[in-house]
């Protein structure tokens, strides 16, 4: 009996060990699975693409985390959580095809494109105006992310950079039915900026996805 209690217990320890581990290297595995992937010749579209959407992912990044710091709520900081995975993701291609940060050491709320550094100001600036204008301003940064990531994704052939981009697009599509669900319940009303009303209402009545980064 004493036997049997010890090997439960030891794996029971095991089985902790593995699964700390693995929330653990799980950054790391999105970087390898990158870095796994061949290196291949870069076309322009697929530079201005990375360097775009590296700022893109800091800009979802930045005003959510922001909005949470304005609001309190949580959906802010979970989402900022993974636009900083997506972000860093970009980052890791960037560095694979040794090509420039636009973010460099950027602080919060700062870009080296100006038109992103306009529309954050934009957006943080709606955003503050009440909770329900701050789930608008999440809806509209997931609406554009998925507009521009689908445009790319026609121009890109890479197999590392169509890897990411379709992670991210997966990711932003869950964060779009979180906001959406989040803009109903608050009695608000979301329509489509930047995709057709159709990709929009297509998006929003399906599930959530799993498997995003």
């Amino acid at each position: 009996m004493k036997k049997i209690i010890i090997i439960t217990f030891a794996l029971a320890l095991a089985l902790f060990s593995c699964k700390d581990e693995e929330a653990t290297v799980q950054p790391y595995n999105i970087t390898s699975q990158i870095n796994n992937l061949p290196q291949e010749a870069l076309n322009s579209d697929e530079i201005e693409s990375l360097f775009i959407m590296r700022e893109e992912e800091k800009l979802a990044h930045d005003v959510y985390t922001t909005l949470y710091n304005k609001w309190g709520v949580n959906i802010f900081q979970n989402i900022a959580a993974s636009e900083l995975k997506h972000t860093n993701a970009v980052l890791t291609l960037l560095t694979k095809y040794d090509l420039a940060d636009p973010v460099d050491n950027n602080v919060i709320g700062v870009f080296s494109n100006p038109i992103i550094q306009d529309l954050y100001d934009q957006l943080v600036s709606q955003g503050n105006v009440s909770t329900l204008e701050a789930f608008k301003v999440g809806a509209t940064i997931e609406d554009l992310d998925i507009f521009d990531l689908n445009n790319w994704m026609i121009k890109v052939d890479n197999e590392d950079i169509s890897l990411v981009y379709a992670n991210l697009t997966k990711g932003s599509r869950n964060h779009m039915r979180s906001f959406y669900s989040q803009i109903i319940s608050s009695g608000g009303t979301y329509t489509a900026q930047y995709l057709s009303q159709a990709e929009l209402d297509a998006i929003i009545n399906s599930p959530m996805e799993t498997g995003a980064w």
